[in-house]
C-alpha cells in the first residue's frame, strides 16, 4: 500500500511505500529534503505534519508539546494516511 505525500511550501508530491520512511521515499523521488544522519539524532530532516497519521518503530526524542505541534522525524516515520507535510515553522 503507498501513500502520497505533499511537502509545502511548494506542493512537491511523492509517493511512500509500505515499509518505507517519508525521507527514503522523498529522496528515492529527487525531492530535495533536509537530512544528515538519516537515524533520527541530528534532527535534521524535522518536519510537521499538517495532516496525516505516521507511526515509528522507535519513538523519537519528541517531547509531548512537540508531538502534539506534529513535529514529525521524517528519517523514521513510516506514512499511515496520506501526508500534509511543512519544512517550514
Amino acid at each position: 500500500m503507498s501513500f502520497t505525500v505533499t511537502l509545502l511550501p511548494k506542493y512537491k508530491t511523492f509517493k511512500v511505500e509500505s515499509g518505507q520512511t517519508v525521507l527514503e521515499a522523498a529522496l528515492s523521488n529527487n525531492i530535495p529534503f533536509p537530512n544528515r544522519c538519516q537515524i533520527g539524532a541530528c534532527a535534521a530532516c524535522l518536519c510537521r505534519k499538517i495532516e496525516g497519521k505516521v507511526t515509528y518503530h522507535l519513538e523519537p526524542m519528541l517531547t509531548e508539546k512537540e508531538q502534539e505541534q506534529g513535529w514529525v522525524f521524517a528519517c523514521q516515520a513510516f506514512a499511515e494516511s496520506n501526508l500534509l507535510l511543512t519544512l517550514e515553522e
